[in-house]
């Protein structure tokens, strides 16, 4: 056996070790080949979810910053009217409480939440009686919905659904309002509970007698068609712009007016001390009820 010369042998080493060199670029160039393309992709997919953020951020600012679309018609200046008959007329078309004259209907202005257990107490002790006036035409009442309880209910907003709700019914069967508001305070939640479900408010509302358009006003709770609205018009009220009303200040609900003058509540709140009250602020003219009167059934029977 010979011995291979050692020029040969050391070429041999050389070439081995240059394909191992050359190897070893091929692999450190494949590995910043994959480097690069991870960081590419990681910038790339670090890019769409920055612009998602920003995209939904937008959406939310956007949303946030359009004005609330128009109320109900019948709701001009945040309440309803109702009258002779309780169907609804035109609050223009009403005296204002500074206008009012003897021969001129008694005109009982309400700012209620549909969570306040004040609100409730009132309904009870007084919304027959209220109804048995403006049924009979001896009295005109502006109703207005407001949600300053938003924040009592387990984070689910029932007073402004609830507000939604009503709103919901002045907008497609008004005649039926007044039978509706009853209802929901028949049916109120106790504060720091979830409330009743927009389904539950569906079927107590549209359950009340005589109540039309029913799958309108399903949508409508559904869709909250009306609650920024609603949450508009409670920021403007408990600003100080309250219709109906010389006041600066918004003293909470309820607050109930006769003729402009605000209804001082007591404890408890009875129909005799609130008839007294009607009778006074309207200046015991003619077209003014007795004080005695016998209020109607109540509008909230036949809602069940």
């Amino acid at each position: 056996m010979t011995n291979r010369p050692e020029g040969d042998a050391r070429a041999a080493r050389n070439e081995r070790r240059e394909a191992a060199r050359q190897r070893a670029q091929r692999a450190r160039a494949q590995q910043k080949r994959r480097q690069r393309g991870t960081r590419l992709g990681l910038q790339i997919g670090l890019g769409a979810v920055l612009l998602a953020a920003v995209a939904v951020v937008t959406l939310v600012l956007v949303d946030s910053v359009q004005p609330a679309g128009p109320g109900p018609s019948t709701m001009s200046q945040g309440g309803i009217t109702i009258g002779q008959d309780l169907e609804p007329v035109d609050s223009a078309s009403t005296p204002s409480p500074s206008a009012t004259g003897a021969s001129d209907p008694v005109r009982i202005t309400m700012y209620v939440d549909y969570l306040c257990d004040t609100c409730a107490q009132f309904e009870k002790a007084n919304g027959d009686y209220i109804a048995s006036l403006v049924d009979s035409g001896a009295a005109t009442v502006d109703i207005h919905p407001v949600a300053v309880l938003t924040n009592r209910s387990q984070g689910t907003k029932y007073s402004l659904r609830a507000a939604n709700a009503a709103a919901c019914v002045a907008d497609r069967s008004p005649g039926q309002f007044y039978a509706v508001n009853q209802a929901l305070f028949a049916r109120q939640p106790d504060q720091g509970t979830s409330g009743l479900t927009d389904a539950q408010l569906e079927r107590l509302v549209t359950g009340v007698d005589g109540v039309r358009e029913t799958a309108a006003i399903r949508d409508c709770i559904q869709d909250q068609t009306f609650a920024k609205w609603v949450d508009e018009r409670t920021a403007d009220v408990t600003g100080g712009d309250i219709p109906g009303s010389s006041l600066s200040e918004f003293p909470g609900p309820p607050l109930v007016l006769v003729n402009g003058k605000q209804y001082e509540l007591t404890a408890p709140i009875t129909n005799d001390d609130f008839r007294t009250f009607v009778v006074s602020a309207a200046g015991a003219s003619d077209a003014t009820p007795s004080p005695t009167a016998t209020p109607t059934p109540s509008a909230s029977a036949s809602a069940g």
